[in-house]
């Protein structure tokens, strides 16, 4: 009996592993397509030619749950060869190091950072050497490192700032072409979106040759919360965690006020959005590009409160604009204004679909101080759907 019962405990602890360790669909392997435009191949950030993605995931013990993510434009030298590039604040609760000079100059010169909130000054700093340390730049005595953050300590040990050098490092050397590992991975790893895991989610989009054949892609790191909607359809009341559900209730029933590490009602956090184009645009386009992707956010429902950082970076690839430090005078090619709205709607649709994508991709993370924030349940959202005529 005892063998038996040892046994089937065994079997089952395999089983659960296994489990875990299943992927978890993306939104279109359930069949939700977002808007009209096709996806890249890779349906990421990556379709955008020369653009590379790492990952260094940090678990350690009970406590740490962090990481950092990296996006490369190109991969040759960033500092001798910056990208133009633009910055839009939907909410500035935030920290993003080093907007001030792209903002000001419209370039990008270093690859963009992701991590956690109290991270990015060693982040940043990690970054420098990186960029100090490339061939061409001895001589080079000033660098714009441009990091990024959302707040993981709700799962995460952030006053411990365990994100350093080697987990830069290794982002950096990682970071690759094709598909882009999505979810409770790098600076997703501790996030927690409209109640559920939260994480990295990426998508593209690809105009019709008539329009340029120009590639739109945009990577997310998602820490915020609201009323998730997906496709129009309410998910998140339909799941019971949703913004403002247990005040509301509350004001009905006479229930007592939300449980301070109470994640599911609550819409503050951040959201991170990288937006690459190959499209020749200038850094004013860029901007314009960059505000559309706060309507792709409102369609899944957040209402950018007052405590959520919601920050936009937009960059174009095209070679022929790329800003070369010995150019005093510059040629460049741009799109004219009219030509842009094609790029707006791929931007709204990637920035909707990356978001959907981070929370499918998701895995339930256990962490500081025993908290639990548990994945989307994909079949329930299934039934929701379906319920509203969407999905498979």
């Amino acid at each position: 009996m005892i063998r038996i019962t040892l046994f089937l405990l065994l079997f089952f602890i395999f089983i659960n592993y296994q489990n875990d360790q299943k992927p978890r669909p993306r939104a279109r392997d359930l069949g939700i397509v977002v808007g009209i435009l096709p996806p890249g191949k890779n349906n990421a950030i990556t379709d955008v030619s020369g653009v590379r993605v790492g990952h260094s995931t940090l678990i350690r013990g009970d406590d740490v749950r962090t990481g950092v993510t990296a996006v490369i434009p190109h991969p040759g030298n960033l500092f001798q060869e910056k990208v133009p590039a633009a910055i839009f604040v939907g909410n500035g609760f935030g920290k993003l190091m080093g907007s001030t000079q792209v903002e000001e100059l419209g370039e990008l010169e270093t690859p963009i950072l992701l991590t956690g909130t109290l991270n990015v000054p060693k982040v940043a700093d990690a970054l420098i050497d990186w960029m100090l340390a490339l061939p061409r730049n001895e001589q080079v005595r000033s660098i714009n490192p441009l990091v990024a953050e959302t707040n993981d300590g709700f799962l995460n040990d952030i006053r411990g700032r365990h994100v350093g050098r080697e987990e830069v490092f290794a982002a950096l050397r990682s970071a690759g072409e094709g598909a882009v590992e999505e979810g409770s991975i790098g600076a997703g790893t501790g996030t927690v979106a409209f109640g559920f895991k939260g994480g990295i989610g990426t998508s593209s989009r690809v105009l019709p040759q008539t329009l340029g054949g120009y590639t739109v892609g945009v990577l997310v790191q998602t820490n915020f919360g609201g009323v998730l909607t997906i496709n129009g359809a309410p998910v998140g009341i339909e799941l019971g965690k949703y913004y403002l559900k247990e005040q509301l209730e509350g004001r009905r029933i006479g229930s007592n006020p939300p449980r301070e590490n109470q994640v599911s009602d609550k819409a503050d956090g951040s959201i991170i959005m990288v937006v690459a184009t190959d499209a020749p645009l200038d850094s004013r386009n860029l901007k314009r590009l960059a505000a559309r992707a706060m309507a792709g956010l409102a369609r899944t429902g957040s209402p950018s409160t007052n405590g959520s950082g919601d920050y936009v970076i937009a960059f174009s690839t095209a070679t022929q604009n790329r800003v070369r430090a010995s150019e005093n005078i510059r040629n460049i090619v741009v799109l004219g204004n009219e030509a842009t709205s094609p790029l707006f709607e791929a931007v709204v649709e990637a920035t909707e679909e990356a978001i959907y994508n981070s929370l499918f991709r998701a895995k339930t993370i256990t962490g500081r101080g025993g908290q639990k924030v548990e994945a989307l349940p994909i079949e329930k959202t299934v039934e929701i759907l379906k319920k509203y005529g969407m999905g498979r």
